[in-house]
C-alpha cells in the first residue's frame, strides 16, 4: 500500500478492502483460473456487499476447491449439503447450485474459444474501456458491453450473471478501467503487480 496517495473512496478504512483496491482491482487478467474466481465471488455477491464476499474469499477458495471449474462440476448434492452448512461463504443454494452450473458452462466456453479469457475480452475489443471517472457518481452500474457480455453469458446457461453483476466483473479483472483519475492506480493499470 501507498502512504499519503489519493485514491478511490469506495474501500473505506477496511484494510482488506484498500489491499483489494491497490493491488488487484482493475489489473487486466488473463488467466483462467483467477477469471473463473473472479465470476464465483462476483455471482455470489449478488446482492450483496463487496466487502462482505471479500471478507469470505478465503473460504469460497477453500470449500470450491481453490476455484478449480474442473474439480466444481463434480461437485454433487452430498457437497452442496456440506458447502450450505458452511458459515466461511454465503450459504445461499441457489448462489451455491449456480457456482457448479457455471463451472460446467465455463469449460464449455473454454473448449469453443481456447480459453475463457480470449471470449471474455472480446466484449472490450481486447482492451480495457479507460472510462475516466472523476467522481464515484460517474461510475455506471451497467454498460452496453456489460449488457452484450451478460445476455451471451445467459444464453449460454450461466447464472446469477445479470449486466450489473457482469460489470463488476468487468471492473474486477480490468476490462473496465473505473479507477477515480485522481486516483493513484488510474496511471499504469494495464501493468500486473
Amino acid at each position: 500500500m501507498v502512504k499519503n496517495k489519493k485514491t478511490c473512496e469506495w474501500p473505506g478504512s477496511d484494510a482488506l478492502m484498500i489491499k483489494y483496491h491497490d493491488t488487484e482491482w482493475g489489473v487486466p487478467v488473463f488467466d483462467d483460473n483467477k477469471i473463473f474466481e473472479f465470476l464465483v465471488l462476483e455471482s455470489a455477491q449478488a446482492g450483496l456487499s463487496w466487502r462482505t464476499i471479500l471478507h469470505k474469499r478465503q473460504g469460497y477458495k477453500k470449500l470450491f476447491s481453490n476455484f478449480n471449474p474442473q474439480k466444481i462440476t463434480k461437485f454433487t448434492k452430498k457437497d452442496i449439503t456440506r458447502i450450505i452448512k458452511n458459515p466461511a461463504i454465503i450459504r445461499n443454494r441457489l448462489k451455491i447450485e449456480a457456482t457448479i452450473n457455471n463451472a460446467q458452462k465455463f469449460i464449455e466456453v473454454q473448449k469453443e474459444f481456447g480459453s475463457f479469457s480470449k471470449y471474455m475480452w472480446q466484449f472490450v475489443d481486447g482492451k480495457p474501456i479507460d472510462g475516466k471517472r472523476k467522481t464515484m457518481k460517474d461510475i455506471p452500474a451497467i454498460t452496453k458491453e456489460a449488457e452484450a457480455f451478460a445476455k451471451d453469458l445467459k444464453k449460454r446457461g450461466f447464472k446469477f450473471m445479470g449486466p450489473t453483476v457482469v460489470y463488476a466483473h468487468m471492473q474486477a479483472v480490468g476490462m473496465a478501467n473505473d479507477h477515480l483519475v485522481n486516483c493513484f492506480r488510474y496511471v499504469g493499470i494495464d501493468t500486473e503487480f
